[in-house]
Order: C-alpha cells, then structure tokens, then sequence
C-alpha cells in the first residue's frame, strides 16, 4: 500500500518506474493509491464548472458525431444532459481543491517544475473523448467509479486525424491492450501513445499532465529573452573587414560570426538558467499576491497552484523562481526559506522563527 504522502506508485520505486517506464512505454499500476478516496464529488465539480475564472468544457457523442462546449455551465446544463455518452472535463482542480494539490505534490518523483496541473473529468456510462495521443506524460488515476482503457501498441510520431471533428481524434486506432481502472488504479502514459477511455460506469478520473514546451515554443521565448537582455546596442561587429572578392556574397566569416553570437548566449548558463526557470514557472493567469499582515503568522503556505523551483547560482547562492519571477543571490536563512517553499509548499514552527530573525530571509 503506498504509505500517506509517498509516491503513488503502489510498490513500485520511483528510480526504477523513471528508468523503465517513464516516457518509454505504458504501465498499469493496481493500487497506486490503495485506500485512497477522491476529494471531490461529481456535483462538487459540476459546481466548479460554473465559475467563470475555471476552464471547463463538455464533450458529447451523438450518432458517431462529436460535439464540445465550452464553460462556465450553469444548473439547467447539466439538468438536460442525457444519461451517457458525455464528459465534463475541468481543467486545474489543483488551483481550486487544496487536496488535489496535495495529490499533485505527491508527483514529485519527477522535478516539480514538469508537473503542469490536475484535470478531473467525470462521465456517466459511455463517456469518453474519443482516440487520441497526448503531447506530453499523463498519469491517469481513477477516483471512482470503473473506466476502460484502450492502448495502442506503439508511439505514434506523426498520427493522422479524423476530418471535420471538433476534436483531434485518430483517424484510426488499433488498441494493443485493454484495461478497466477501478479506484485507486493509475495508467501511466508517454508522449505519443494512443488511447481511448470509456466509463463503464459513474466515474471521476484524475490527470496529472507534465508540461512539455516544444523547442519551437521554447526557440520563441529565448529569442524574446534575448531581445529584452541586450536591446539595439549589441550588434554585430566586423571591425577586420577586407574589400570582399564578391560584394553580394554572404561569407563563410559573416556566418560564423553570427553563430558565435548566438552561441555565446546559449552558452551562459546563468542566463539560460535565469531564463527557463522564469518560464517554466509563469502562471497559467493573472493571480492575487497573497498577502502576509502585521503580525508574524504562524505558517507561511504557497497557494494551491503556486509554480516554484530553484537554481544554484554563484557560490553558496541560489536563484528562486516563483510565478514566473526570480529572487536571484538567496544565501544562509533566506535560502533556507526558498528551498522549504519549494519542497513542502509551506514552512512554520521554528523554521519561520528563524525566517523572520533574519532580515533577507523576512523580506523574502
């Protein structure tokens, strides 16, 4: 049985699931989370699906034809929803739901700046969103009810796609292998293998996604970087410049001076560091800062969806990122503090005592 707050791998060691299955290939976990309960209800999510700051949405099937809407829902939505074949889906229960952001901290078997948020979905008998493949890991838990998984045999690195579908969907779908997700059992799945999940019955399903940047996103905001570091004055230079031989030719020198250039930047590794770990840690929107008040508190506590990590910097130095900021130069308590917010999400009792006796590590 996984022991409170471990890792929900069932018996198995997080080194040798990340070594052997971890985008690699599928893995069935029975028990991944024995005695584990969901932390909410189906009415409980409905509920959420009605506010306007949650991203929510509805996927239906009719006679082989799909059909997606999108939230906030009220009531009369979900009282004239027929008995099956339909699927609300509610993006980042982990903002909203402290303890689906306690299930989401329970993934830190790998580096918590991957983990991107907790989907919920619910689904009457029949309720699926069709075959398709994910760009990036998921590890599906079930919180109640049963679902049958379909696997496909294989990654698919370039899939074609049902036309004029609403959704991407596969165009076709040869499952491998078959599965049926009780409470408490998890499928995990790499990038790119297909899948398609039917509820046999009232069920609730837990996402956990990993965030995966493409190197075309990533190449765009590094370019950004750059441009916002170093402005209009740093420019190419060729002060040795010789009457060339042919004036409308680009030189073999001219090329390599530009790959020096940009490989110099690509070479800095505190700005390289400086830079993913603003991103990697950006808001999915705009939040409240949270606020500490005259008294000293008792604990200190992130939000549910609060992004942090860390890198070493210069010396015993490190940089913390959070919600896209950087806190650069943290050392002694104030490092002390960066690294209990980004290993427990909080920090009291002596530790915050210590915190507030020191003044860098206070004004952190």
């Amino acid at each position: 049985m996984t022991a409170e707050g471990g890792p929900p791998l069932g018996d198995r060691d997080p080194a040798d699931f990340l070594a052997a299955h971890w985008q690699k290939r599928p893995l069935l976990i029975r028990g991944a989370m024995a005695g584990w309960k969901s932390p909410l209800t189906p009415d409980e999510l409905a509920g959420l699906a009605c506010e306007s700051d949650v991203e929510s949405r509805i996927v239906a099937r009719s006679r082989g034809r799909w059909s997606v809407r999108h939230g906030p829902f009220d009531e009369a939505d979900f009282a004239g929803m027929p008995k099956r074949d339909w699927t609300l889906l509610v993006q980042g229960v982990d903002r909203w739901v402290e303890p689906v952001a306690e299930l989401r901290r329970r993934f830190r078997f790998v580096p918590a700046w991957r983990v991107d948020d907790v989907m919920v979905s619910y689904a009457p008998p029949g309720g699926g969103v069709g075959a398709h493949v994910d760009e990036y890991d998921v590890f599906l838990l079930q919180g109640l009810g049963r679902r049958r998984w379909r696997i496909g045999g294989e990654r698919l690195d370039a899939p074609a796609w049902r036309p004029d579908q609403p959704l991407k969907l596969l165009a076709d779908f040869a499952p491998a292998e078959e599965h049926v997700l009780e409470e408490g059992d998890m499928l995990y799945l790499p990038p790119g293998w297909a899948h398609d999940g039917i509820a046999e019955s009232e069920c609730l399903t837990f996402s956990i996604g990993f965030r995966a940047p493409s190197t075309a996103e990533l190449a765009g905001r590094f370019a950004a970087a750059l441009s916002e570091r170093f402005g209009e004055g740093d420019r190419y230079a060729d002060p040795e410049l010789v009457p060339p031989a042919e004036p409308g030719e680009i030189g073999a020198g001219a090329v390599r001076k530009v790959q020096a250039l940009l490989r110099a930047r690509l070479e800095d590794p505190d700005f390289v560091a400086g830079w993913l770990g603003q991103l990697v840690t950006e808001p999915k929107d705009e939040r409240a800062p949270g606020r500490i008040g005259r008294t000293r508190p008792k604990a200190v506590a992130c939000v549910p969806d609060a992004r942090l990590a860390w890198t070493a910097g210069t010396g015993d130095t490190i940089t913390l990122f959070a919600d896209g900021t950087a806190f650069p130069g943290l050392a002694g308590a104030a490092a002390v503090v960066a690294h209990a917010l980004c290993r427990d999400a909080r920090i009291g009792g002596a530790a915050l005592e210590a915190a507030f006796a020191d003044a860098g590590a206070a004004s952190l």
